[in-house]
């Protein structure tokens, strides 16, 4: 602890922050800009803060992850030679050796799987899209299809914390913590990372509060989670027969009190106390503001579906995350689960697909009518794909899949992104044929369109210089518009 206080000490000295950074008086011009108050607080830290190492091509993210894994095959990734082979082995040759899962590995059989639904194209990419997508397929101009995501993780766990942390191991900041880390936060009476959750009716995955840690970022980093009860925020209100003027002296005598402390101890962490004290204190006000949907123009509410009203559906975390952003959150990290399709996939995804479908659309069209969408990369995509044959028994109308990290599907549109597709499969959808784009190369490009280098955001601890990206990855030109 003693030396990361002295780190700490050093990381914040006027002097090495300005020469480390080589900031001129061009660049703290520049950072007047970007951060109107720089100057009143002559705080180092402020200086940081939103200045990227380049010009941005998005200010915010909203990344709707589809928790538990849809199939690619039966939303995405058309491949009518599945159809012709419906109920034939997987030929070895394809599948080449590569690793199961503990639920496939004793199979005798890989029982090719062909979609029960209709697929068409749409747009000048002529995207392949489900008729389980019908919104979807009015945006499809506004977005771009990454054919060929792999990953390196099997099980959804370790998948899903690679998607969120770039480790497969937890205690490591999540991209939201990275990205308040990197730039802060665009309004200072809300977090720079919050995170909402919903909940479809297919088998689901559970979601951890280690998705949104800060790790070993400054807890000032950690997603602040929203929740659809009567609370949004908990522990935002005051307690009983306590008046706002109580609380601020309170809080002022808090901070008092641990202003001492860091004096004595300067344990970095104290002022952290501090601010995440001053955010709630802030957020009362502005918190409930954002949560009401009543305000809303009617012909907004129909974008999203009916179900926007319901706190706690995707619908409305969807709408709430487009309230977010445009005030000013600079990464709203959305999770519905339930997409975990291993039995009984056909009837489960239509539900999911119905959930999400409307609300993804909607969200895109609200931010692209608002002129937001430019400056707001949206995601959407699950933690690896799903397998071409069959988990257990293949009937005419029923199917599973297991789980498929060779080759799938997500999506981005806005923040720069070059709308179309990119990358190819095989003719079976099992392997990559063209362009892959592993799990640190997204993060690489996400990072990029967010104005910073993935090599240079780095954060020492222990003994080592941390990143998003691990050691690996490389930003995807072909992405970017």
């Amino acid at each position: 602890m003693e030396k990361e206080i002295i780190e700490h000490a050093l990381r914040i000295n006027r002097r090495k922050f300005l020469s480390r950074l080589s900031l001129g008086i061009g660049s703290v011009a520049l950072g007047s800009l970007l951060i109107p108050d720089l100057f009143k607080g002559g705080e180092e830290e402020a200086i940081m803060a939103g200045l990227p190492h380049f010009a941005p091509r998005a200010k915010r993210i909203i990344y709707l992850f589809q928790n538990g894994a849809p199939s690619q095959l039966d939303l995405f990734d058309y491949k009518p030679l599945l159809q012709k082979m419906q109920g034939e082995d997987l030929p070895a040759s394809i599948r080449n050796g590569q690793r199961l899962t503990g639920m496939t590995a004793d199979q005798v059989k890989f029982p090719l799987a062909g979609t029960a639904f209709q697929f068409n194209q749409y747009g000048q990419s002529r995207a392949w899209l489900s008729e389980l997508l019908p919104h979807t397929a009015k945006v499809v101009d506004d977005i771009c299809f990454i054919k060929t995501m792999y990953t390196e993780a099997i099980n959804h766990d370790p998948a899903l914390t690679f998607f969120q942390t770039g480790a497969q191991q937890g205690n490591r900041p999540s991209m939201g913590s990275w990205l308040s880390y990197g730039l802060g936060s665009e309004n200072k009476n809300l977090p720079a990372f919050c995170v909402l959750l919903s909940k479809g009716k297919g088998n689901g995955q559970g979601v951890y509060s280690k998705l949104w840690s800060n790790g070993f970022l400054d807890s000032i980093h950690q997603g602040v989670q929203f929740s659809s009860g009567e609370n949004p925020v908990l522990y935002l209100s005051d307690p009983a027969s306590m008046t706002r003027d109580d609380r601020r002296k309170m809080l002022d005598k808090i901070a008092e009190l641990n202003d001492d402390s860091y004096k004595e101890f300067g344990d970095p962490e104290i002022n952290t106390k501090i601010q995440q004290y001053e955010m709630a204190y802030r957020m009362q006000t502005i918190v409930p503001e954002i949560t009401d949907t009543s305000k809303e123009p009617e012909d907004t509410l129909k974008l999203y579906g009916p179900e926007c009203i319901m706190p706690g559906t995707f619908a409305a975390n969807c709408l709430l995350a487009r309230k977010l952003s445009e005030s000013g959150v600079r990464f709203v990290q959305l999770y519905h689960q339930g997409w975990d399709g291993h039995s009984n996939l056909p009837g489960e995804i239509k539900g999911q697909a119905r959930d999400v479908d409307q609300a993804s659309a909607g969200l895109i069209t609200d931010l692209k009518q608002r002129g937001l969408l430019d400056e707001t990369l949206v995601i959407w995509g699950g933690e690896f794909g799903r397998t071409n044959y069959c988990q257990g028994r293949l009937t005419r109308d029923n199917y599973g899949r297991d789980h498929h990290p060779r080759c799938f599907t997500i999506w981005m549109a806005g923040g720069g992104v070059r709308p179309g597709v990119y990358g190819e499969t095989d003719d079976f959808g099992y392997n990559i044929a063209k362009d892959p784009v592993h799990v640190h190369d997204f993060h690489a490009t996400v990072l990029y369109l967010m104005g910073l280098d993935h090599e240079k955001l780095t954060f020492k601890h222990q003994g080592r210089r941390y990143r998003l990206t691990d050691v690996a990855g490389k930003v995807v030109n072909g992405l970017i518009a």
